[in-house]
C-alpha cells in the first residue's frame, strides 16, 4: 500500500507547536510499527519562514507539494485578522477540489474558513477565538466545545493540543483503533481523550488533586466485561452517584454512562482488530451482552458493522 502522503502547509510566523503535532504524529518513524504516511512541509514562498519560538526553519518546497498530498494540514493561522494571498486560498481550494483532506490545527481554522469551504458546515477552533471565528464567518457553523471536527474531507480542532487529538483520530480512521493506539503508546499519549475544550478553559474552582477521576476510569477500565453503572462507579470513588455524574461532566463533559459506552465500542474495536472472536463473545467481553447489542451500539457510534470492520481493520 503506497504511503498516504500527508503536506503541513507553514505560514509565518509558524506555530512550532502546531506543526510538530503533525510531525510527530505522521512524521515518525518508530520501531516495530509499519510507516503508513509520507510527511512534508511546503510555505507560499520556499526558503527561511520564522517561527513563534524565536528562529527560522527553511522550507524546501512551495505550493506546488499540495498538488500531491492527500491530507494537506494547516498548522495555525497566526494572523487571523488579515486575508491570506489569493495564491495560499487558489492552492487550498484545488487540493480539496481534487480531493485531498484538509486539516486545520486551532486558529488554522480561520484559513480553511477563507476558502469558503466551511460555509454552511460545522467546524471549531481555540475557545478563545470562537467567538470571533463566528463574527468573521457567520456561515460556518462553530462549535464552541469539541476538542475537534471531523467532516471527512474537511477537519477542524481546538487549541494547542487538540491538534494531536485530531491527528490521531484521522490516524484512528484510516488505519483503525489499534495502529492509533500503538502510536500513542509511542508517543505517551491516551490515543483518545473523553469530552470537550470547556473542561479546560474554565476548570471547576473547587476542585482537588483528590477528586479525579482517574482511579476510577482505571478501575473500570479493566472491568468492562462487568455489569458497571453509575452506582458501581460511585461506590468504588466513594461519592455519591449524583456527586460523580457532576465530576463526570466538570472533567471529562460526558456522562458516566457515555464513558462506559465509549470504553466498550473502543475495546470491541480492538478486539475485532487484533482476534478472530465472534462477534458475540467479543460483546460478552467488552460488557455489551449481545451481539445485537453490540451491533446497535457499534452501528450507531461508527456507522459501520462489526463484520464491515472487521474486514477493512482486521488481521
Amino acid at each position: 500500500m503506497p504511503a498516504h502522503r500527508v503536506v503541513a502547509l507553514v505560514l509565518p510566523p509558524q506555530s512550532s507547536f502546531e506543526l510538530a503535532c503533525a510531525a510527530e504524529v505522521f512524521g515518525v518513524g518508530r520501531p516495530g510499527l509499519p510507516s503508513r504516511y509520507a510527511f512534508g512541509v511546503c510555505a507560499e514562498r520556499p526558503g527561511p519562514v520564522p517561527t513563534l519560538a524565536g528562529y527560522d526553519m527553511t522550507v524546501g518546497e512551495g505550493l506546488e507539494a499540495l498538488e500531491t498530498a492527500d491530507t494537506v494540514v494547516i498548522p495555525g493561522w497566526q494572523r487571523p485578522e488579515e486575508a491570506a494571498s489569493p495564491e495560499v486560498i487558489a492552492a487550498l481550494r484545488r487540493a480539496h477540489e481534487r480531493g485531498a483532506r484538509l486539516v486545520a490545527i486551532c486558529s488554522g481554522a480561520f484559513l480553511l474558513a477563507q476558502t469558503g469551504l466551511l460555509d454552511g458546515r460545522r467546524a471549531t477552533t481555540h475557545w478563545r477565538m470562537a467567538a470571533d471565528l463566528a463574527a468573521r464567518f457567520p456561515e460556518v457553523e462553530v462549535d464552541l466545545d469539541v476538542l475537534y471536527v471531523d467532516l471527512g474531507d474537511l477537519a477542524t480542532s481546538a487549541g494547542t493540543a487538540a491538534g494531536i487529538d485530531l491527528c490521531l483520530h484521522l490516524v484512528r480512521a484510516d488505519h483503525g483503533a489499534s495502529y492509533a493506539a500503538q502510536v500513542a503508546r509511542h508517543m505517551v499519549m491516551p490515543p483518545h481523550r473523553e469530552g470537550g475544550q470547556l473542561q479546560y478553559a474554565v476548570p471547576p474552582a473547587s476542585e482537588r488533586p483528590s477528586e479525579s477521576l482517574a482511579p476510577v476510569l482505571d478501575w473500570a477500565a479493566e472491568r468492562l466485561h462487568e455489569r458497571l453503572d453509575l452506582d458501581a462507579l460511585a461506590v468504588r470513588a466513594g461519592v455519591s452517584a449524583r456527586t460523580l455524574a457532576r465530576r463526570f461532566a466538570d472533567q471529562l463533559g460526558v456522562s458516566p454512562g457515555r464513558w462506559l459506552l465509549a470504553q466498550r465500542v473502543a475495546a470491541a474495536r480492538a478486539l475485532l482488530e487484533e482476534t478472530d472472536l465472534p462477534v458475540e463473545t467479543i460483546a460478552t467481553r467488552v460488557g455489551l451482552s449481545s451481539a445485537a447489542n453490540l451491533r446497535r451500539r457499534f452501528h450507531r457510534a461508527l456507522r459501520t458493522t462489526p463484520a464491515a470492520y472487521r474486514r477493512s481493520f482486521g488481521r
